[in-house]
């Protein structure tokens, strides 16, 4: 090879190397994007890319494959009083959703606990029976308190418009504070009975309804089963 021959390709050697890069990046500039956003904004006008739309943020975008088909919607992005607006209704149906599986759970064990209503009766009569004798051991020592002040309140007697000695003024406060505590009981396990006895009246008017085929579950929040069948501690002995 001459030298002027050598000397040309040795000039032109470059600008060919530059030449194939610009075509190559031409190629793949020109490449398809693998999926295409479009959406029509608030103009009216069908917009397209490659990429999210910003100027269809505030409405939903479709995002396509090169061959048209549909692959995903994107919803509007929302501001942050919607965002928080909406996590609130999540929230609220994740709750009814809860709670209607609750209600479903517990009317369940409810069916199977009373199959019928003289079981529900046999409950019943149990839960008041408790309470009845727990407010007839309460009322016994009110009397047997009774009993104790009366003599208590004679010997009070010999000391008008004096003060009562120690003794005796301590066992008459004794004797007061076990009253009133009593007189409190009584009133608490009057108003148990009450509530015993709503608590039933509300299950088995639920239990009738499910006896007679109402889906579990599909009658709103039941009345608590637990409180009325817990056991009660004695505190007549107070």
């Amino acid at each position: 090879m001459n030298v002027n021959l050598l000397s040309l390709l040795t000039r032109i050697g470059p600008v060919f190397a530059a030449g194939a890069s610009l075509l190559a990046a031409g190629s793949a500039s020109a490449q398809p994007a693998s999926v295409i956003f479009t959406c029509v904004n608030a103009k009216g006008q069908h917009l397209r890319s490659d990429r999210p739309i910003a100027e269809c943020t505030d409405r939903e975008q479709r995002i396509l494959s090169r061959e048209g088909t549909v692959l995903r919607i994107v919803p509007p992005t929302l501001t942050a009083d919607e965002r928080a607006a909406k996590e609130a209704r999540d929230r609220q149906v994740a709750a009814e959703k809860v709670a209607q599986k609750e209600a479903e759970r517990a009317d369940k064990l409810l069916m199977q606990r009373y199959p019928n209503e003289a079981a529900h009766d046999k409950a019943r009569s149990a839960a008041l029976d408790r309470a009845r004798d727990l407010l007839a051991e309460s009322q016994a020592r009110l009397t047997q308190l009774a009993a104790e002040r009366k003599p208590l309140l004679t010997e009070a007697e010999f000391y008008p418009n004096k003060p009562l000695p120690p003794k005796l003024k301590q066992e008459l406060d004794a004797v007061e504070a076990a009253t009133e505590a009593q007189r409190i009981l009584v009133v608490n396990q009057q108003a148990e009975i009450v509530r015993i006895s709503a608590l039933y009246d509300a299950e088995l008017a639920r239990l009738r309804r499910l006896w007679s085929g109402a889906v579990p579950g599909t009658l709103g929040p039941p009345a608590s089963l637990q409180t009325a069948a817990a056991p009660v501690k004695s505190t007549a002995e107070k």
